[in-house]
């Protein structure tokens, strides 16, 4: 579950990344980018167990 959320960070943030910088998609990159955060903050706080 720990390297799930990395990964689903990671893709998050490349989709991102070309949604920003190619598509120009607006609202829905930023949404992206705050979901990537958000899980990476969770499993920061969670810490390994």
């Amino acid at each position: 579950m720990t390297n799930l959320l990395y990964v689903l960070a990671i893709v998050i943030l490349i989709i991102w990344a070309l949604g920003f910088f190619v598509f120009h998609l607006g609202a829905i990159i930023h949404l992206l980018l705050v979901l990537a955060i958000i899980s990476v903050l969770i499993r920061v706080i969670r810490g390994k167990k």
